[in-house]
């Protein structure tokens, strides 16, 4: 295991891993041996830890041999399928389309139609209560591996809940938020049906505006109905052709479809590494555009302050550092940070120490900390007033709903002490108390887990694919409702289950997950 550590008394070091592996750290005491890395323990005010383990040997050769017994047994049922030896679900032309150019790429979905409908079940489960601490799950069977769900009429009763990401508890439907809630929709009703250019535009959106900047410590803000979109809607409007985007390659989907969208040159640096993410500052600097070799138009540098599936945290007084030597801009998504970090809540840079003004756009979603939904984009003014002109999303999209508009409201103010009581500062404190715990608890049981100290994500190692499904059901069966995630969406040895610890996580409900073998 490697533990990435940079203080204040001159110990330092610099991880350097690829997406599927984490490397050797180099650490330096008073001196280089004949690495590059930048002497930068002064840009933190206290310890920077996180660790990653890669993947033992035998593990991985284990796993591959599991995909690759599962990838022969898929053959071997298409081959069944063909000849009509065993009945087919997958979506198909009809015989008299079969002349046409296909609509389905049957060799694209051979993962889905073989691996991972024998582990679907793990996924979308219908819950029909609130997904806070606890929640209640809709009992439900599949006679045909997977391929179809019946509801058994029954409930899962106080289910344990460690995958939603209501980390400070707001996800509720008791309590301050939820009663101003149940007001705002008296007074205005459920939803808009306009967009905000028309007449969707409400008095408590430009307070939720207003409130959002003052929280973030920017000149002004914006919210979006939809976190996604936040992203994927507003990249292109910033960035263009002769644009370059240097963007961390664990960046969620939703960063990376807006950089697609936007038609600008996209290089993507080793997750977390600076010496990468410098080298490309530098070489965009020094050869420009392909061909041409004129200037960059912009330099934007997008990253993420927590990463949902590693439980990193972005090294920001270095992204800062290196934005401000190479004259590059700063894009950060706090969806995960913004409400879970930092001794006010205010994200990675409120962790840090740092100033909002050095972050150039601070976008977030209202999707996990407040129990709410949308997203946002602060900054200055006049980056604000650009993007309510030029944004797809804020002219287009229907404003959001204001109920969900009066829980962010109400759930900021709780955060910033603004409602007279000390709630907001008690679940921050719950929320870190926790945090530190849970990941204590595991590490002690021999676990193998993923990221930073401070990080409310917690991924546990599973690696092989009989594991995902495994793990799932039989911590269902325990009334433990918990995220299992596999390839594609990890590299394919590093499956994982992930935990999102909540400041509404009791000692006891997090000791009854941690003590389970």
């Amino acid at each position: 295991m490697c533990n990435c550590v940079i203080d204040a008394n001159g110990l330092a070091c610099m991880t350097l891993r690829c997406a599927k592996s984490c490397s050797v750290v180099v650490f330096l005491f008073g001196f280089l041996q004949n690495q590059n890395v930048t002497r930068n323990s002064s840009l933190y005010k206290k310890p920077f830890l996180e660790s990653f383990e890669e993947t033992p040997l035998l593990v991985a050769v284990l796993t591959y041999m599991g995909y690759g017994i599962l990838t022969i047994f898929g053959y071997l049922r298409d081959f069944l399928r063909h000849w009509n030896i065993e009945k087919c679900h997958v979506a198909r032309e009809r015989e008299e389309q079969k002349d046409f150019v296909p609509l389905y790429q049957d060799f694209e979905n051979f993962y889905t139609r073989n691996l991972y409908m024998r582990i679907r079940d793990n996924w979308n489960r219908p819950i029909c209560s609130v997904p806070g601490a606890k929640m209640d799950l809709v009992e439900r069977v599949s006679h045909d591996y997977n391929w179809t769900f019946q509801h058994t009429g029954k409930v899962v009763k106080d289910v344990i809940n460690m995958g939603s990401y209501n980390y400070l508890g707001f996800a509720e439907n008791t309590g301050t938020c939820a009663d101003a809630a149940v007001e705002a929709t008296h007074k205005y009703g459920v939803g808009v049906g306009s967009t905000r250019y028309e007449i969707g535009n409400l008095d408590i959106h430009e307070e939720m505006e207003q409130l959002v900047a003052r929280f973030l410590g920017v000149e002004s803000s914006m919210a979006f109905g939809m976190g996604f979109a936040t992203n994927s809607m507003n990249i292109p409007a910033l960035t263009g052709k002769g644009c370059l985007i240097l963007s961390d390659e664990l960046n969620h989907a939703s960063l990376v479809l807006g950089a697609r969208l936007s038609g600008s040159t996209i290089r993507v640096f080793k997750h977390n590494n600076m010496q990468s993410l410098e080298k490309l500052l530098r070489d965009a600097i020094v050869h420009g555009q392909p061909r041409t070799h004129r200037p960059w138009k912009k330099i934007l540098i997008v990253v993420e302050g927590i990463y949902s599936m590693e439980g990193s945290i972005v090294r920001l007084p270095e992204v800062i550092a290196l934005k401000k030597r190479y004259k590059a801009y700063l894009y950060l998504d706090e969806a995960h940070s913004i409400g879970a970090l930092g001794p006010n809540g205010r994200g990675v840079v409120d962790y840090f120490g740092l100033d909002p003004k050095d972050v150039d756009i601070m976008m977030g979603t209202f999707t996990k900390s407040f129990g709410a939904a949308g997203g946002y984009i602060g900054g200055k003014r006049e980056l604000i007033d650009y993007l309510r002109n030029h944004s797809h999303s804020a002219l287009y999209a229907t404003s959001m709903s204001p109920p969900v508009a009066q829980q962010i409201i109400t759930s900021m103010k709780t955060i910033m002490g603004e409602d007279g009581t000390t709630l907001g500062a008690d679940r921050l404190r719950q929320l870190s108390e926790n945090t530190t715990y849970f990941r204590r608890k595991l590490r002690d049981m021999g676990f193998i887990i993923y990221g930073n100290d401070d990080s409310p994500v917690v991924p546990m190692m599973l690696y092989m694919p009989a594991k995902i499904g495994a793990f799932g059901r039989e911590m269902l069966k325990r009334n433990i409702g918990t995220v299992v995630v596999g390839f594609p969406a990890t590299p394919i040895i590093e499956s994982r289950a992930r935990f999102c610890v909540s400041a509404a996580h009791t000692r006891e409900m997090l000791d009854t997950v941690s003590h389970l073998k």
